[in-house]
C-alpha cells in the first residue's frame, strides 16, 4: 500500500493549464475523487474480513466488516466510510491485539447519487473497526432472483455489481478505486446453495455445513479496488476447462459455456506474451442469469458473465478476452477516478483487439475494429460535443448515467494510433513497460501524459508532438489523422448491402452464405434509417432474423424493426426484452420505442413484465427512456 501515498500526500508530475488548456490543471486536482466522501489522505483502509450471511428471505447481507488500517495523517481522530442504505447496528474499534470496543458513528443524510458518510469516532490508538450492519433489500450493487428468474428455475440466486460505486451498498467502506485492499471473507448460505466469490477458494473443497446453511470460506491475497470485490450465491456446479481456468454455471447453462469458452487458456497465454505473467493465479468464469446488466465484469479471479454471448460458434468470445485483458488493464492498473475511466477501458478495448488476432486472425481482429468504430460515430452523435472527449466533467453525475463507447473506442482509437506512429514493437515495449511500472497502482489521465511524453515521444520524438497526444485525450471527436479500420471482408459486405438497398438485388439473392456474425452486423448496421416494410419483409423471408438466436444479431435487427414499424418483428421483440436485462441490449430499444407515443405505450406494458427479472441498474435506465417515474 505505500505505492499509493504520493496520489495522497504529494502528488507526481503535473501538467501546466497555461499549455494545455481548463481541461488539465494539475494532477492533484484531478487524483479527487468527486465520487467518494472517505478520506485516505488521512485513514487508510489495508483489508477487509466479511462475516456475513446471505439472506434471500429478507434479500439481504447481513453479518459485519472488519477493517484494518493505516494512519496517515497524525492527530486524526476520524474515519469516514460510504454506504448506501445501509442499516448499521453497531461500530467498534480495536488497538492491536487487543478486544473490540463500542464506538460513536453517525451517518450523514443520504445523498441520492453517493449515499451516506458514515462518521466513526477513532480512538488514537486504532488499528481496526468493525461495523455490524445488513444491506437494504433494494442494494443498487445487489440482485435477488426467485427460481422462476434463473436458468435452471430451481433457486434462487443472488449476485453483486460494484462498480462504478455500488460496493458501498453492500459493505461499508472507502468505496474509490484510489483504495486497494486485501479482503477474506466467511459467507454463510441457505444449505442447498453455493457461494463463490471475486476470490482464491478451493473449487473443490466440500463446504461446512451448520444446521441449516453452508459456510464458505475466501480470501484475496493481491490487493484490489472496492468495485471489484463481488459475490454471488446460487445453484451452481464447476466444471475446468485448463489447470488454471473453468466455469462456474447453473448445471442447465455449464457445459454450452464450458464449450464456449475453451479458448480462455489460450488467451492468457497470448495475453502473458505480449504483457507479462497473469498476476491472479486462476482465471475462471461465472456465468449469470440473463438478468445481469453488463456484458460482463472483470472481478479478478471470477469474471462475471452475461449468457447472452454463448451463441454457439464463439462469435461472441471477445467478451471473454475483454474480461481478461482487465485483469492487466483495470484491475492490475487502475484508474484513479471514473473521470479516467478511459485508462481502464480504452486499453482493455485495445488489448482485447490484440487477443482476438493473436487466436483468430487479423481479418477478424480489423472488423471487430469497424465495429466498434461503428459504435463509437454512433454513441458521438447520441452527446454534446464536449462529451466526445477521453476526461469528462463528470462532478455531481452519477457513473451510471454517463457511461458509453467513448472511453472504450475512442480510448482504444488512440492506442492503435499511437501503435501506429511508434511501431507495433516499439508500442509493445512501452505497454508492458507502463503495466510493470503501474502495477497494482492508480492513475490519472495526467499521470499517462507525463508517462507517454517520457516513454515515447522523448525517446522517439519524429513519431508525434505532445499536442497530437492532448488533442486525443482533451478535444472532442476524433483527430483528422485518425485511422480508419478497413475490412475487406466489410467492403464486401457494402457491396452487397448497396445492391439490396437501391433494388439492385433481391434479398434472397444476397451471398450471405460465408457470412461471419460480424459481417451480418456490418449489413445490419448499414440499412436505411428507416428500411422500407417491403426490404423488412424480404430480408425476414430469406433469413430468418427475427427468429436468428444470436444475441448481438437480433438486437441490431429489432432496432431496424422498430424505426420501420415492422411489426412482425414485435413478438420476438417482447420475448428478448422480457427475456435478457444486460442494459447494452435493451435499452436501445426502449429508447426507440419511447419515440412514438403508440410503441412507448406498449413498451411500458413490456417493461412492467420485465422489470421483475431486471437489475435495478437496468430497472433505472429503462425508467429514464420511458420517463417512468423513478422510486427513492
Amino acid at each position: 500500500m505505500k505505492a499509493l501515498l504520493p496520489l495522497f500526500v504529494a502528488g507526481l508530475a503535473t501538467v501546466g493549464a497555461a499549455s494545455i488548456g481548463a481541461a488539465e490543471l494539475n494532477r492533484d486536482v484531478h487524483a479527487r475523487d468527486v465520487h467518494s466522501y472517505a478520506e485516505p489522505d488521512k485513514v487508510l483502509t489495508e483489508h477487509i474480513h466479511l462475516d456475513l450471511d446471505v439472506d434471500f428471505a429478507a434479500k439481504q447481507l447481513r453479518g459485519s466488516a472488519t477493517l484494518s488500517l493505516k494512519r496517515i495523517a497524525s492527530g486524526y481522530d476520524q474515519l469516514v466510510l460510504d454506504t448506501r442504505a445501509l442499516t448499521i447496528s453497531k461500530v467498534e474499534t480495536a488497538a492491536a491485539n487487543a478486544p473490540f470496543q463500542a464506538t460513536t458513528f453517525t451517518l450523514d443524510k443520504a445523498d441520492p447519487i453517493l449515499g451516506s458518510a458514515l462518521r466513526i469516532l477513532l480512538p488514537a490508538d486504532a488499528k481496526s473497526v468493525k461495523i455490524s450492519y445488513a444491506s437494504g433489500p433494494n442494494a443498487s450493487g445487489l440482485q435477488w432472483l426467485t427460481p422462476a428468474q434463473t436458468a435452471g428455475k430451481k433457486q434462487p440466486f443472488m449476485f453483486s455489481q460494484a462498480q462504478a460505486i455500488h460496493a458501498r451498498s453492500f459493505i461499508p467502506l472507502q468505496d474509490s478505486p484510489q483504495v486497494r485492499v486485501t479482503y477474506s471473507a466467511v459467507v454463510r448460505t441457505p444449505k442447498d446453495l453455493r457461494a463463490v466469490m471475486s476470490a482464491d477458494f478451493d473449487a473443490t473443497a466440500p463446504a461446512v455445513i451448520t444446521g441449516t446453511s453452508r459456510e464458505y470460506r475466501f480470501k484475496m491475497p493481491q490487493a484490489i479496488p472496492s468495485y471489484l470485490i463481488a459475490i454471488a450465491a446460487g445453484d451452481l456446479a464447476f466444471k475446468p476447462m485448463s489447470a488454471r481456468t473453468g466455469v462456474w454455471a447453473e448445471p442447465v447453462t455449464l457445459d454450452a459455456a464450458v464449450k464456449e469458452f475453451s479458448d480462455t487458456e489460450s488467451m492468457i497465454v497470448a495475453t502473458e506474451k505480449l504483457y507479462g505473467p497473469y498476476a491472479w493465479g486462476r482465471y475462471d468464469l461465472l456465468i449469470l442469469p440473463p438478468s445481469f446488466p453488463f456484458g460482463g465484469m472483470e472481478n479478478p479471479r471470477l469474471s462475471f458473465i452475461t449468457p447472452t454471448v454463448i451463441a454457439g460458434d464463439k462469435s461472441l468470445v471477445s467478451l471473454i478476452a475483454h474480461e481478461l485483458a482487465h485483469s492487466w488493464s483495470g484491475n492490475l492498473v487502475t484508474n484513479a477516478t471514473w473521470r479516467d475511466l478511459w485508462l481502464n477501458e480504452g486499453f482493455t478495448t485495445y488489448v482485447e483487439n490484440r487477443i482476438m488476432e493473436e487466436l483468430y486472425g487479423r481479418d477478424r481482429a480489423i472488423m471487430e475494429q469497424a465495429l466498434g468504430r461503428h459504435d463509437l460515430l454512433e454513441d458521438f452523435a447520441k452527446v454534446e460535443e464536449k462529451e466526445r472527449i477521453l476526461t469528462p466533467d463528470i462532478s455531481g453525475r452519477d457513473p451510471d448515467d454517463v457511461f458509453s463507447r467513448i472511453p472504450y473506442d475512442k480510448g482504444a482509437a488512440l492506442l492503435f494510433y499511437l501503435e501506429d506512429k511508434f511501431g507495433r514493437n516499439k508500442f509493445d515495449d512501452f505497454v508492458k513497460g507502463y503495466f510493470a511500472a503501474y502495477k497494482f497502482k492508480t492513475l490519472t489521465t495526467e499521470d499517462f501524459v507525463t508517462y507517454v511524453d517520457k516513454e515515447l515521444i522523448k525517446k522517439y520524438p519524429r513519431a508525434i508532438k505532445p499536442a497530437k497526444l492532448k488533442e486525443w485525450i482533451y478535444q472532442p471527436g476524433l483527430p483528422d489523422d485518425a485511422s480508419q479500420p478497413q475490412s475487406p471482408a466489410f467492403a464486401a459486405v457494402d457491396e452487397q448491402l448497396a445492391a439490396f438497398v437501391t433494388g439492385k438485388k433481391a434479398a434472397a439473392t444476397l451471398q450471405t452464405q460465408k457470412w461471419t456474425t460480424h459481417e451480418w452486423l456490418r449489413f445490419l448496421n448499414g440499412l436505411p434509417d428507416k428500411p422500407t416494410l417491403a426490404q423488412m419483409q424480404a430480408l425476414d423471408r430469406a433469413f430468418k432474423l427475427s427468429q436468428n438466436g444470436n444475441n448481438e444479431i437480433v438486437h441490431v435487427w429489432l432496432r431496424a424493426a422498430i424505426r420501420s414499424d415492422y411489426k412482425v418483428a414485435f413478438p420476438r421483440l417482447e420475448q428478448y426484452l422480457i427475456s435478457i436485462g444486460r442494459r447494452k441490449l435493451v435499452i436501445p430499444l426502449y429508447k426507440l420505442l419511447a419515440q412514438t407515443p403508440a410503441n412507448k405505450t406498449w413498451a411500458i406494458e413490456i417493461f412492467k413484465k420485465a422489470e421483475p427479472g431486471y437489475h435495478p441498474l437496468t430497472i433505472g435506465s429503462a425508467k429514464k427512456e420511458l420517463m417512468m417515474q423513478q422510486e427513492n
